[in-house]
């Protein structure tokens, strides 16, 4: 029975240690990291997003010194689960799902984007509907077909559902069909290709697919915009090491205007800069009010 026991023993302290060394599996015998996971919620084809944020991976290798591994996550809870498992490092989330990450991750925002076009860390929310709808106001989406992007979606569900509310809609009873379609390009699309009546979206989304040709402003048409939104934050796991963190965030300000360009199409951004937890408390009360 010892003979077992001690057996037994020995195999559990192995397991034990074949778990440890697979939590840090990323780094190296003397404690220096080897690489760093970088999330990507899928705003767009997760293979564009690769290529979009590519050229920020190999300026971040060469400023940390240390590989850079890009992943897009299969939606916005996605993430959230990869940084809450680990499985991820540091994240671009949307103001909604860092909250969300904050709770259930331990998220913290380090930076956020500075646009070109309006000098502004802010962005937009926007409800769209294909031209020839016949839709002009809010009103008029009552018995329509209606898509979001993701449940944790700022842009995409969040603040529209508070604006469709306090004009009188109610997203879950009001329209013919309501779905989330799982991208802010895909809600585009569907718009476009006449397979949903109006959608959400971001302005910063709507202005890339306008500059990329994906979508026509002719055919694609606003009909109602929020107010300003705290702009995207790029965050970290709360329990990585401090000095790392900092190296992490000062890198993204220091970061060159060419690589910068490469990443633009998500909002046309100039620089980052410094963000706070704080920034951020007022998309927790939209999410209290909406009881999310």
């Amino acid at each position: 029975m010892k003979k077992a026991l001690g057996f037994g023993y020995k195999i559990g302290f192995v397991m034990l240690l074949l778990s440890i060394f697979a939590m840090v599996g990323c780094t190296q015998a003397d404690g220096k990291r080897e690489v760093l996971r970088f999330g990507l919620i899928p705003a767009d084809d997760a293979t564009e997003m690769l290529r979009q944020y590519e050229a920020m991976a190999n300026y971040l290798e060469g400023k940390l010194d240390m590989k850079i591994e890009l992943q897009v996550t299969d939606d916005y809870t996605a993430a959230i689960e990869a940084m809450r498992n680990k499985h991820i490092d540091m994240a671009w989330f949307g103001p909604f799902s860092y909250i969300l990450a904050v709770e259930q991750a331990g998220a913290e925002a380090i930076v956020n984007g500075y646009r070109r076009d309006t000098k502004k860390t802010t962005y937009k929310s926007l409800i769209i509907t294909r031209a020839d709808s016949g839709i002009k106001t809010l009103a008029d989406l009552k018995g329509r077909s209606f898509a979001f992007v993701d449940p944790a979606s700022t842009s995409g569900h969040l603040i529209p559902r508070k604006m469709l509310i306090e004009n009188g809609i109610d997203p879950d009873n009001d329209f013919s069909t309501m779905y989330y379609a799982g991208s802010h390009n895909a809600v585009e699309l569907a718009v476009k290709n006449g397979k949903v009546d109006a959608g959400a979206d971001s302005d910063t989304s709507y202005n890339r697919m306008l500059k990329e040709g994906q979508i026509d402003p002719e055919v694609n048409i606003i009909i109602f915009e929020s107010s300003s939104i705290p702009g995207s934050p790029i965050a970290v796991r709360g329990d990585l090491p401090q000095d790392l963190k900092d190296r992490i965030q000062q890198a993204l300000i220091e970061m060159d205007e060419q690589t910068i360009h490469e990443v633009g199409g998500w909002g046309d951004i100039e620089k980052y800069v410094k963000v706070t937890d704080s920034d951020y408390d007022i998309i927790r009360e939209v999410a209290e009010v909406l009881d999310l």
